[in-house]
């Protein structure tokens, strides 16, 4: 029986429209093309979410795990497209559609790789593909909704690989071995309306809030830490709504959001920015109410002999050595790296969530290679 062709099966997968939370047909799709090799396959769907948990078992040894999703986010302009944003077109070489780089490719290459090694070279151990369709939505109901059910059903994996885009200019040429923490913070500052002819009939929230924000923008959060660059903190909005030149707004808004390194976590950062926010009122008169989110905290998979391996194994099959870096935004590794080390590896990611999404077909190839070669080296040194 003839493997998944990685190219092939991401021009497939592309061709199911699932914009999160819609499934789309793409975890079926998967599941199609896994059960024919031996994997048990599981739909673990939670609040409206589809996922998959599929699993290869050869006794005894130890388990891959492989993570990534098929849900991609929406398309934006139709009229923009140069091709069908779910045609999976394969043309002069190049894959285009929504999806193409973040990252059906990712999902099809380890599916291709992880069949051809079962089927060449049965494994003393597991693979298990963990499938979400909620990486680019709230991440509520998907790797964390897998994670519950294999901690209720017993399951595990000794090691983790994300699949989702990593390298920068060529493919092989960076990989993650954590990730900075990210939350957000939302401010809303409460005076009293009135005429800017009469300000002291009115308490004006703006002065409190501008101080407020720039004593947040002025703070240095720290130096850096090791394998990651020193934490930032971004204003992203100040908003009062307020069309009139006349009028003392009595209520002003702001946002802001923290990338962080291992230096902080979640909660150390929440309780500085109430702290501030509750003199400032103290200070000031004006009622200041913050609400935060934490989308994920800091981790780091200290460099050692699994991220030895995969990096060699990279090298071996790309001939470039990865550097081993903590940059750009959150992944589902954030979730995984609580059950076990976790590294991603993927591909140049230029053109994620972007119009014209596409990836050279070659590079979809080479990556479901460098997989296989991942899963070789990490059996072979069981």
């Amino acid at each position: 029986m003839e493997t998944p062709d990685p190219v092939a099966l991401t021009q497939a997968l592309i061709q199911c429209p699932s914009v999160t939370p819609e499934e789309g047909g793409a975890i079926r799709l998967v599941a199609e093309a896994l059960t024919p090799f031996g994997f048990e396959c599981r739909r673990v769907d939670r609040g409206g979410i589809a996922n998959l948990y599929a699993k290869w078992s050869g006794g005894d040894g130890p388990c891959f795990g492989f993570n990534g999703h098929t849900d991609v986010v929406p398309i934006g302009d139709r009229a923009a497209w140069s091709r069908g944003p779910f045609g999976g077109e394969l043309v002069d070489g190049v894959i285009w559609g929504r999806g193409a780089t973040d990252m059906k490719s990712g999902v099809a290459a380890f599916i291709s790789a992880a069949c051809r090694f079962v089927t060449a070279t049965p494994p003393q151990g597991s693979v298990v593909l963990m499938i979400t369709g909620d990486e680019e939505g709230d991440g509520v109901d998907g790797t964390r909704a897998l994670l519950d059910w294999m901690d209720e059903s017993g399951e595990r994996v000794d090691h983790c690989l994300v699949g989702e885009p990593t390298s920068v200019s060529t493919l092989g040429d960076v990989m993650k071995i954590g990730r900075r923490g990210s939350m957000t913070a939302n401010f809303t500052a409460k005076g009293k309306q009135g005429h800017t002819a009469y300000p002291h009939r009115a308490r004006n929230p703006l002065p409190a809030l501008v101080k407020l924000l720039d004593g947040f923008a002025s703070a240095a959060l720290d130096d850096g830490y090791p394998h990651f660059e020193p934490s930032t903190l971004a204003l992203t909005t100040v908003d009062v709504g307020n069309p009139a030149n006349n009028v003392i707004p009595g209520i002003a808004r702001a946002q802001l959001n923290i990338r962080f390194n291992p230096t902080h976590t979640g909660a150390a950062l929440t309780a500085w920015l109430k702290d501030a926010a509750a003199r400032m009122s103290q200070e000031t008169g004006v009622e200041i109410e913050m609400q935060s989110r934490i989308s994920g905290e800091a981790f780091l998979t200290e460099p050692g002999s699994f991220t030895e391996l995969v990096a060699k194994a990279v090298a071996t099959s790309t001939g470039r050595q990865p550097q081993l870096t903590t940059g750009g935004g959150t992944s589902d590794a954030r979730f995984m790296k609580a059950h076990c080390p976790v590294v991603e590896f993927g591909l140049v990611g230029d053109t994620m969530h972007q119009v014209d999404e596409r990836v050279p077909a070659n590079d979809v190839a080479a990556l479901s290679t460098a997989y296989e070669a991942i899963l070789t080296r990490y059996f072979q040194q069981a």
